[in-house]
Order: structure tokens, then sequence, then C-alpha cells
């Protein structure tokens, strides 16, 4: 079978020994021919009249839609959906921390300096940790769930006051975060908002609420539960699955919905069986943004986890090695490929969120009240699964596939400890020119631009041979760690200034933040910076790019860039081509609105030189 390329030569290799598997890899190269509507974003089938195709001979639907309010239409509707993804995670987050402070689960928080700075942010004054732990959850549930009329209190407490106002100003300042979705699922159906302005100002105030809530939260309550992450190397790639452990590999995002299972599974009678089993015990898998997130706080669980084999589009060949013994799926990036791939390799599937519920899963709905009785489940399904397969299956695991000595656990907290708990040494680096500035490298991986991580990993790589510091968040990070570029010796590949420093400070040019929840951290670590220089965000010499975006997730993501201030760059244009005004306010007009605006270049090379211009200006604009 033809397969598409890889810059994970080694994934390439052990892919093209399994010719009996299907993957995606196979998959994409039938899939080539794209519908030139679908990209452009004119293709509206809302109605019955439809699907109507905006052409120059047909420049209205049947209704009287024209290509801006369709492609407007469907780019607010996708942004609704990516936000409403990651709100589900920030509720589900808030109410397992709310049933933990209530004693249910049996799981006891990791950081209470974490949960202590957000009590002080949000102004609650408690002494009793467990009665904190369960006003800190309801006052993100309260926000969530208000009517759209009435603002979120948290926005203000968690913004840069500098942004806050340009919302402000914008009348872009959320309501309800869910209402707000809800709201912009009524806007863009069959004959009622029509104006392509209104919409992208709309996709903008989704943003807002996705960063704060859907990202920022998501983390900090996750490190109250799990443990704040912790600099440390760590391995990644096929070599961290042991075929002597029973192995578990864990997808989707909801890392709170395994924090009682992670201790569980190092308890002395749950050893005892695995051991009775014949394996050494138990292990978790990091794949998807999910491994990440386990990877982000392995300092916390050294005992049980693994390492991080690879981001959505490698979980396919994670199963293929037949080292897997249970898959654990909770959200999205569980991608449905998997399902063939398991029944191929006899490995059991279970899902524990009905929203990622596979066709070949069980079934058993997550809540902290049953924690105790849904581990056992996974334990018990695992342990049969395990002495049903082994012995039965190839075991093919690549040992040279990754590195051992991967940077990572790096976040707003870590790295400023890192740096001596101040951002002024940062701050002097690039000053000093040696750093010329920052790039956010994030989101997503897929298979079209250039092939898988393919655009990811060249544009990193001519970034950081420009002195240009790499920071990662997301599927993309998996990709740039399995190739080496997360681990010191990368150094070698930077321009001499950020090579001098990267020697100097024993760290690599790509600094691995976790899963693309961690785009909240990078908005952190930007806050932070600016508040330090005195600026606001858009004059920081900083630069995002989602070269290989994927789905709706990462428009959110990307409506929370552009609300920032920040210059975005996608490889793929995501789907508004059709549309000259809707092209004209992301790429030339939204510059003069909120200090951001969209770059799509699919070119590698003019790409970097871009973002590096960018760069640049905003140096001679600091005097530095």
């Amino acid at each position: 079978m033809s397969m598409c390329t890889s810059a994970d030569c080694k994934l390439c290799e052990f892919l093209s020994s399994k010719k009996e598997v299907e993957t995606s890899f196979n998959r994409v190269e039938t899939q080539q021919a794209k519908c030139k509507f679908g990209k452009d974003g004119v293709c509206c089938k809302l109605c019955s009249n439809g699907p109507c195709r905006i052409t120059p001979k047909s420049p209205r639907g049947v209704c009287g839609a024209d290509a801006d309010t369709i492609v407007a239409r469907n780019f607010l509707r996708a942004i609704a959906a990516g936000s409403a993804c990651y709100l589900h995670v920030v509720e589900n987050t808030a109410t397992n921390l709310k049933n933990i402070g209530e004693g249910k689960g049996n799981v006891q928080i990791k950081s209470v300096e974490t949960l202590n700075n957000l009590a002080k942010v949000f102004e609650i004054n408690e002494e009793d940790t467990n009665k904190r732990i369960i006003k800190v959850a309801d006052a993100v549930l309260k926000d969530l769930y208000k009517p759209k009329y009435e603002k979120m209190e948290l926005v203000e407490k968690l913004s840069y006051k500098p942004r806050y106002e340009k919302w402000q100003e914008l009348n872009i300042l959320p309501g309800g975060a869910k209402s707000e979705v809800f709201d912009a699922i009524v806007k863009t159906s069959t004959n009622l908002n029509s104006d392509p302005v209104d919409m992208l100002l709309n996709s903008l105030k989704l943003g807002v609420s996705t960063g704060v809530y859907g990202l920022m939260l998501t983390n900090l309550l996750n490190d109250v539960i799990l443990g704040a992450p912790k600099i440390r190397q760590a391995k990644v790639g096929f070599r961290v699955i042991d075929e002597d452990y029973i192995n578990i590999m864990v997808t989707g995002h909801q890392h709170s919905d395994i924090a009682h299972l992670q201790d569980k599974l190092i308890t002395q009678d749950v050893k005892k069986k695995a051991i009775d089993a014949g394996s050494k015990g138990f292990r978790l898998v990091g794949c998807t943004c999910v491994g990440q997130d386990l990877q982000l706080r392995g300092e916390h669980y050294e005992e049980v986890f693994s390492g991080h084999a690879g981001n959505n589009y490698t979980s396919e060949a994670v199963l293929a090695t037949g080292g897997i013994d249970l898959v654990v799926s909770e959200f999205n990036c569980t991608i449905p490929g998997l399902e063939a791939v398991a029944d191929k390799f006899n490995v059991k599937m279970l899902c524990i969120d009905d929203v990622a519920k596979k066709k070949n899963a069980d079934f058993i709905d997550f809540n902290m009240d049953k924690a105790e009785e849904i581990s056992d489940l996974i334990i018990s399904t695992a342990l049969e699964s395990y002495i049903n397969r082994r012995g039965k299956v190839e075991i093919d695991i690549p040992k040279d596939h990754g590195h051992d000595d991967v940077v990572t656990g790096v976040s707003e907290g870590s790295l400023k400890d890192f740096l001596g708990g101040s951002w002024k040494p940062l701050i002097d680096l690039i000053a000093q020119g040696k750093i010329k500035g920052i790039a956010g490298v994030v989101g997503c991986s897929n298979l079209t631009a250039k092939g898988h991580d393919v655009f990811t990993v060249e544009l990193t790589k001519e970034l950081i041979k420009r002195d240009i510091l790499v920071l990662s968040a997301g599927c993309s990070s998996g990709g740039l760690e399995n190739v080496g570029l997360m681990s010191p010796g990368a150094a070698e590949l930077a321009g001499d200034n950020l090579k001098e420093v990267c020697k100097t400070l024993g760290i690599p040019p790509v600094l691995n933040f976790g899963p693309c929840l961690a785009i909240g951290r990078l908005e952190m670590v930007a806050t932070e910076l600016a508040e330090a220089l005195g600026v606001d965000i858009p004059q920081l010499p900083l630069v995002l790019s989602a070269p290989q975006w994927l789905e709706e997730q990462a428009l959110a993501d990307a409506a929370f860039g552009l609300a920032l201030g920040l210059p975005l760059h996608v490889a793929i244009s995501p789907f508004i081509d059709g549309s000259e005004v809707v092209t004209k306010v992301l790429e030339e007009d939204l510059v003069n609105i909120t200090g951001g605006r969209l770059i799509v270049e699919d070119d590698v090379i003019i790409a970097a030189n871009e973002l590096e211009d960018i760069i640049e200006s905003r140096r001679v604009t600091l005097n530095i």
C-alpha cells in the first residue's frame, strides 16, 4: 500500500514493514482529490435547498447568502464546536476537583500551592482545604453556566489588564461560556445572521472563553489534582513500551479522569495481580494529548508512567507494535482508525466518556464518586486482555524509535523557577540578541501539509537556525520530540547565539510545554513577559504558528491567539479563501483591531521569513 511520508523516518520504516495493517498513512493517499468548494468554505448544506455552492456564475445560494456570509458562518460554527470541546474538558475537570473536595474518589490533590494561588486570584478566603477546593471548582462552574447576558467574572481576574480592556472596548467579553457556544450555533443557522464581520467578532469572543477556561484553567485545575509540572528528562517514542508489563494506552485530553487509576496501579495488591499474571506490573503508555499531559507531570508518576509514544497519527502504529493490552479512550484524538488495528491485534478498548465512544469499545461512564469501581474495572479488563492476547499476537517494538533525553515538564511555573524565579534572565537574553525572539509552534499534527509532522519539523528547524527559541504545545510536541528537537543535542541545529544559550543552560532550542491545552500556559508566559516589560502582548517579539492544524478545536485555539493580538501562521487555510471579506479581515484588518493577524503560507522558508520579520520589527519598536 502507498503511504504518506513523515518527519519521523523510523515511524515510516516501521509502518512500511506492516504491509498488512492499514492506517491513516495509507488512507490519506486515497483522499488526495479535495473538493474546491469545501476548501474555499463556499459550500452550504444548512437547508434542503442545498447543498449550495458559490461560483462566479452562481454568486448566491438559493436563500441569497453570498460567499462572505457562508464562509463566515462555517468558520464561526467550527469555532463554536471547538470551543464546546474544550469547555467539556474544563467542566469535567472542575467537577472532578469539586468531587475530590467533597471526599469522593479517594484522591488526594498533589499541588496545594496551585490551589492556594487560584483561591487568591479568585478572592476566596477559606481555611479548610477541602472547602477551598470546592469553592475554587464552584467559581469555575458558576461562570461556565451563566447566561450569555452575564459576563464571566474570572475572565477579568485571570487576564492581562491591557488585553481585558481591549476586549471590553471591542465588546467581545464573553458571557457564560456554554451559553456563548449555544448562541453561536443559533446565529449560524438557516436565514439568521448574514453579517460576516459580526460573526468574526463572535469568533474572537469564543476564543477568549476558550483560552481562559478551556485552556488556562484546565491546566491549573489539573495541576491542583495531579501535581504541577517539573522539568526533567524523559524517554519518548516506541522505546517507552515494555512488553514485560501490562500496557494501558490512554487517548484524549481529560487527565483528571485517570487520577485515581494512576495511584491505584502502583498499590501492592494491584502490582501482585500483575505479577501473578506473568508480568512485572502495569504501565501507562502516553499517546495523544493526554499522554503529553502525563509526560508533563511525569515527575509525580515515575513508577507507573512509561513515557510518551507519539501523537494522534502515531497511535495506530503504537497499537501495531502488539505491546498495548488495553486502550482507554476519554476524548478526541482517539481516531476511528484505531478500531480496526485494535481488532487485528486483539487489543481491548474501553471508553469512560461517551463523547469518545468507539464502535468496538465497552463503555463505563466516569464519575469521581465511582472512581474506585471504574479503576477496578479498567485494571481487571487490562489483566484479562493481557492474559488472552500475549503469546497469540506478535510483538514488534522498534527500540531505536525515539529518544531517552527529551526535556519535558516545562510550564509557566517550572520555566520561571529554572530561570531563578524571575523572567529577567530570559528578557536579558532577548535584549542582548542571544535569543532573537520566541515562536510558539503549537497545535495538531496532520498528514496533508507536506506529510506527517513534516511542515512542523521543517519550520521549527528553520526558526531555531535563526536564533528564535521555539515553545511547543500540542500534537506538534509529539512530532518534534520523536525526531530529537526537544533533546539537548538539538542545540547543534540552532543558530550560533541560540546554540550558546542552550549549551550554557543545558536545554534544547525547542521547549516542550506538553498538550494542546498547554497553549494556555504559553499565554501565561506571554502575559508575565509583557507585564515585566510594561507593554501589551502584541508588542512582544512573540509569534505563533499552528502549521499543521487539524480540527475545530485548533480553530478555537486560533481565535484565542488572534484575540490576544498575536500573529498566527498556518500552512493550510482554515477554509476561508472563498470570501474576500473574511480573508481581508483576518489577514489584514485584524492587526488594527486586536493586534493579531492570520498568516496563511504553505512554503516553509517564506513562512519563516515572515515570522522572523515580525519579530525583528517588534525588536525595533522595543528598542532592542
